[in-house]
């Protein structure tokens, strides 16, 4: 049996360090391609709280966002993340946080304040697409927000003068039409006001085009459960509910700017006339007017910036320009008619912000000869019944052409935001509240955990005359008959721990997305798999009457006690993790960039001292080599930590000797520190990881033994009961 699970053990070891090896060079990709960073919205992951579940994984809708990597998750296409939050939604501790992206100083992202108001002109407000978020869920919640804030504010302040609105929603997509819904709700005066067509960028999609939704409450309609719909059940049903609502809707009302007067009502310019307002909802898009190409004949009919209905074209000869998602899209939806000979052009020669399911279409498009692919192509000029591409760096191409479909982005209303009192200037950004690192269900289950060690512990000194009497001694007193393994307090304790196991081994149910149906949320149950753990060892303490014998069921105790040491092991190896400050774990890059500009402050002391600390530090990293196995890493984790130490020790015992001041000795031995504990994170980056995964394998395989000595000692307690009783 032991040579049997030996073999499991290995097999399933080295398949997972092929699955790590294959992530690893996917992630190495991603970032030669400028895949790894995230365009809008981001998955921050807190390593230090993660505990490798795989949950997040499972739950992305989008694939390649995140993997697995030595038993943690990592983000490898940061690119495709699309903002879904199902990986913070389902991950157990909390470790989890999808973010905008490293946004310091981009230009591109409004300043506002957390209820979505401008930091620079009162009443204004955005939601939706325009603030960086994308989905439609997140939008609809800006707007609900957005109209719950400007209803406070009424609340407060009082009915609105005559002729003054309380809030004008500018845009009548996701966000606009929530925004009107709610503030119909609250009894707000409201207006929606739309440049185009309604639904915003959805009404917009090509049909039957799939919307992931994912299930939102809308203001005055109730839940929409599913997952997903098509454009036209999307719309239809939002047409419904405008009707029912008979919601305030004007169409071909264009916002030309916003002028805020001296008692702080604001003047709406549109190109129908003005409006006066308390409050103003932009609830516009980032894709504003389509990029053009800027070559002769773009203004040919034949050219067009999105595509409504591929069906709409058959036998013909038609060119899509672009290399996102939009584009592969449509040239895809147009391979599919009937005698369509259709060709991509893209500037690159590679697909770098993609999802990866259209990725793998369009590859098995070219491969098929649906779709001729045109790397490192541009149009040069399109004529009616050609189009002329330049394709590398000489080669000069014409090819048959009916019809051209340009996605090439657009210009988003910046300028037109600006001017209505919209700061871009990442200085006017509200500071983000500084993220405090949290345990997850961590705290809340150790601190169940902690008063029912009190109560064992109270239990356990009420009754130590009879726990202290050996065992031959014990039968003799009246204490016995109920606090022996058999009896009626040991029993109890004894079915009471099976049913902490079976609660602590329901979280694994609950964690595998299988059961939806069991109610609470992950975070909840890992509290309960914390606290049931280490209360499943306490009860068989009390089972056990405090004596363990060499038996199937005490072997099981020493397993829920190896459970909980493993548990201790692990987060003595997260603490030589480097954190940010707020807790989250540095990534192997932002590790290189911090050694770089420690280099920077070893420079700014300069002294004899400084350069033997630095010298001792390298002597350190290299006698203190990790080797290959796990027992061997530990030892060399452990071992140079010692050595650091004491070599920290003995240089600030000379430092006093030569008389160095006290503040200058504590400047070099805290920058020795953080130089000592980054150079050992960015060498073993990988290999600290790995350490971590044959952990966790240690803490499952003992979690599993301990499962079947509990399933032998119940079966052998339901057999031979009778005869030990």
């Amino acid at each position: 049996m032991l040579l049997g699970l030996a073999v499991v053990y290995l097999r399933l070891r080295n398949a997972e360090r092929g699955r790590n090896s294959a992530v690893i060079a996917e992630r190495t990709r991603a970032k030669s391609t400028g895949t790894h960073k995230a365009r809008l919205q981001y998955p921050n992951i807190d390593i230090a709280r993660c505990i490798g579940c795989g949950t997040c994984v499972a739950s992305c809708p989008e694939s390649g966002v995140l993997e697995m990597v030595n038993g943690q998750a990592q983000v490898v296409h940061g690119a495709r993340c699309v903002g879904h939050g199902k990986c913070a939604e389902d991950c157990p501790v909390g470790a989890i946080a999808v973010e905008l992206g490293d946004i310091a100083q981009r230009d591109d992202i409004p300043a506002l304040t957390e209820k979505f108001e401008s930091t620079l002109t009162p009443g204004v407000f955005l939601a939706g697409e325009i603030t960086g978020w994308a989905l439609i869920r997140t939008a609809i919640g800006h707007g609900t927000t957005v109209a719950d804030e400007v209803a406070r504010r009424v609340k407060e302040a009082g009915p609105a003068p005559e002729g003054v609105f309380d809030l004008i929603v500018i845009g009548a997509g996701p966000a606009g039409l929530a925004c009107a819904l709610q503030s119909k709700l609250h009894g707000i005066s409201y207006m929606v006001l739309e440049q185009s067509e309604m639904y915003g960028t959805v009404g917009k999609y090509p049909r039957r085009k799939l919307v992931m939704l994912q299930p939102v409450t809308l203001p005055l309609h109730g839940k929409l459960g599913r997952m997903s719909y098509s454009k036209e059940e999307l719309v239809e049903l939002w047409n419904g509910v405008v009707q029912e609502q008979q919601l305030p809707v004007q169409l071909g009302v264009e916002l030309k700017g916003i002028e805020r007067l001296e008692d702080g009502t604001l003047k709406v310019h549109t190109n129908q006339g003005e409006t006066l307002t308390r409050n103003v909802c932009l609830a516009l898009g980032r894709r504003g007017t389509p990029n053009k190409l800027g070559v002769p004949g773009e203004d040919l009919g034949k050219v067009n910036y999105s595509l409504l209905d591929a069906e709409a074209y058959e036998e013909r000869h038609i060119l899509v320009v672009g290399g996102g998602d939009s584009a592969i899209e449509a040239a895809l939806g147009l391979a599919e008619q009937h005698g369509n000979k259709v060709t991509l052009s893209y500037r690159k020669g590679e697909f770098s912000r993609i999802k990866q399911r259209n990725e793998s279409r369009i590859k098995e498009a070219v491969e098929a000869g649906h779709i001729e692919m045109l790397w490192k192509s541009e149009v040069v000029q399109i004529e009616e019944g050609t189009v002329t591409l330049k394709v590398g760096e000489r080669e000069e191409r014409v090819i048959a052409n009916d019809d051209v479909f340009v996605f090439a982005g657009g210009k988003p209303p910046f300028d037109l935001l600006k001017k209505s009192g919209i700061s871009f200037n990442p200085a006017d950004r509200v500071d983000a509240p500084t993220a405090v690192e949290s345990s997850g269900g961590m705290l809340h289950g150790l601190s169940i955990s902690l008063g029912f060690s009190l109560l064992v512990l109270l239990w356990a000194l009420f009754f130590r005359r009879y726990y202290s009497l050996p065992a031959f001694e014990r039968p003799l007193t009246p204490e016995h008959e109920w606090l022996r393994p058999t009896g009626t307090a040991g029993l109890t304790a004894g079915i009471l721990s099976v049913v902490a196991i079976l609660a602590n081994l329901a979280y694994l149910a609950r964690r595998s997305l299988k059961f939806p149906w069991l109610p609470g949320t992950l975070k909840r149950w890992m509290t309960m798999h914390v606290a049931t753990g280490i209360g499943a060892f306490l009860l068989v303490l009390i089972h056990s009457a405090m004596a363990p014998e060499n038996t199937p069921g005490g072997h099981a105790l020493y397993g829920l006690g190896i459970l909980a040491i493993t548990g201790a092991i692990g987060r003595y190896l997260y603490s030589f993790v480097p954190h940010a400050a707020n807790g989250r774990e540095l990534g192997l890059d932002e590790i290189e960039k911090q050694m770089m500009d420690l280099s920077a402050e070893w420079d700014q002391v300069d002294s004899a001292f400084t350069t033997q600390v630095r010298a001792e530090i390298q002597r350190v990293q290299t006698e203190g080599r990790w080797k290959g196995s796990f027992i061997q890493r530990l030892k060399g984790l452990i071992a140079n930590q010692r050595m650091m130490h004491d070599s920290l020790v003995a240089m600030r015992r000379q430092a006093h000797r030569e008389g160095l001041s006290l503040d200058q000795i504590d400047k070099v031995v805290e920058l020795a520190q953080k130089a000592q504990r980054m150079a050992l994170m960015a060498a073993h980056y990988d290999d600290l990881r790995a350490l971590l995964s044959t952990w966790r394998w240690l803490h499952r395989w003992t979690a599993l033994a301990m499962v079947l000595l509990v399933l032998k000692h119940v079966w052998t307690a339901l057999r031979f009961g009778n005869l030990l009783s």
